[in-house]
């Protein structure tokens, strides 16, 4: 088993995002409502989607940008939070009905809410995050410290050092939010971190290098849509023609990168030539839960709770909706 003692967790910038979120949409709705005014004509209620800035959101940025929502008879809202639990965080607030979130995110906010549901992915990578290692440390056997996000940045930096016979116990983890940890490479604070970009472009700049991804280690993402069990009771036929809007726009973003990333430059200003880089490493495809999602699932949660990040695992029978997406959303 493993423990942590050495991990320092600093004040983590996703734990204030929510009373943010509350500020920014004027009043919080209650838990899972959705907004009963919708569009113009009070036909379509507004649903919000948490989603974080990055490349990873690319068919989120297109549907929104070309108005696919709309020509589906839907008037759906992109929240965009700094990623992370705060996209689930928002879901289990009311101020938002979905959320896009990485499986080892959502785990420990479904032990938290065990309302929320996972419907279906929509994308997964073992090449977008990417690990960089500060100047002059050459081999994993030199790192003494690491930065590290939450959830998934966790379990990846773990992995990585396990993959190298290095004992995560004999490295100083620190964690902190995205944007911070390529200054704290820069400082020398670290010797290196596992995210994905921009901070990975912003590693390299600050005097670091790539030195692999993810899946040169076994370890691959997989993006889900969540929303909370008493909205989606009432909502489910609204939610699959939401995923659906959402699986078109994967298609449309693998036939054409370049426009997801102009998509993404207009509705996140994320740079034009690594975002469309960056969409290239991942694959765009939406898809139903299968029994392959809950083994991944509970090695995450195994592990989560072995490092006293969460007390209980997740039933994860009932909050991963396995059959849901082929119901709904095709």
């Amino acid at each position: 088993m493993f423990r942590h003692p050495r991990t320092t967790r600093r004040p983590v910038l996703a734990l204030l995002a929510l009373p943010a979120l509350l500020l920014a949409t004027g009043t919080a709705c209650g838990a899972g409502t959705t907004d009963s005014a919708g569009t113009a004509g009070g036909t379509s209620p507004t649903v919000r989607i948490a989603l974080g800035v990055d490349a990873s959101y690319a068919p989120l940025y297109l549907a929104s940008e070309r108005g696919m929502f709309e020509k589906a008879g839907l008037d759906v809202q992109l929240m965009k939070v700094e990623g992370g639990p705060a996209a689930a965080q928002a879901v289990t607030a009311g101020t938002a009905q979905l959320s896009a979130n990485a499986d080892s995110t959502a785990l420990p906010q479904m032990v938290g809410n065990p309302r929320l549901r996972a419907l279906g992915a929509f994308q997964s990578s073992g090449r977008y995050l990417k690990v960089v290692l500060r100047k002059g440390v050459t081999s994993p056997r030199q790192i003494r410290t690491m930065g590290s996000i939450q959830g998934l940045g966790l379990y990846a930096t773990h992995e990585y050092l396990r993959h190298h016979g290095i004992d995560p116990d004999s490295v100083k983890i620190q964690q902190s939010a995205p944007q911070e940890i390529p200054t704290m490479l820069q400082r020398g604070d670290i010797d290196g971190y596992i995210l994905f970009d921009p901070w990975v472009s912003k590693g390299v700049e600050a005097g670091g290098h790539i030195a692999g991804s993810t899946g040169d280690f076994g370890v691959t993402y997989v993006q889900w849509l969540l929303a909370d069990q008493r909205w989606l009771k009432e909502n489910e036929e609204l939610a699959g023609k939401v995923f659906k809007v959402v699986a078109e726009a994967d298609r449309l973003v693998t036939k054409d990168p370049r426009a997801a990333a102009l998509a993404a430059h207009e509705q996140a200003q994320l740079p034009l030539a690594a975002t469309e880089k960056a969409i290239g490493e991942i694959s765009f495809e939406a898809r139903g839960l299968t029994s392959a999602d809950t083994t991944s699932s509970r090695r995450i949660a195994d592990f989560l709770r072995r490092q006293k990040l969460i007390k209980n695992m997740p039933d994860l029978d009932t909050v991963l909706l396995r059959g849901w997406y082929d119901r709904h959303a095709r």
